[in-house]
């Protein structure tokens, strides 16, 4: 395996890593900063009370948004597992 293509290798798990990640965390930041906003209109400085939301609106995009996730990790596992000898030969 050349460098060239192991550096593409590392980037494309990174990027796969963080459109995994992006749906979740943008919902999650999404909610904090409502909750944040509502917290500061009505000066409720309580910080347990941003969490629940938070979770729970996490889990509700988990749970639209899976099976993309898992589609998108399907066809990433396969490409990796098909190329592997190529990979491994570095043919």
């Amino acid at each position: 395996m050349d460098a060239q293509y192991a550096i593409d290798l590392g980037r494309q798990a990174i990027l796969t890593a963080l459109i995994l990640g992006a749906p979740v965390l943008v919902v999650g930041m999404a909610v904090g900063l409502v909750v944040g906003l509502l917290q500061a209109l009505t000066q409720i400085q309580d910080q347990t009370i941003s969490f629940v939301p938070k979770v729970v609106a996490m889990i509700v995009a988990l749970g639209f948004c899976l099976p993309w996730l898992m589609n998108y990790l399907a066809e990433y596992s396969h490409d990796i597992i098909v190329n592997a000898p190529r990979i491994v030969t570095g043919g």
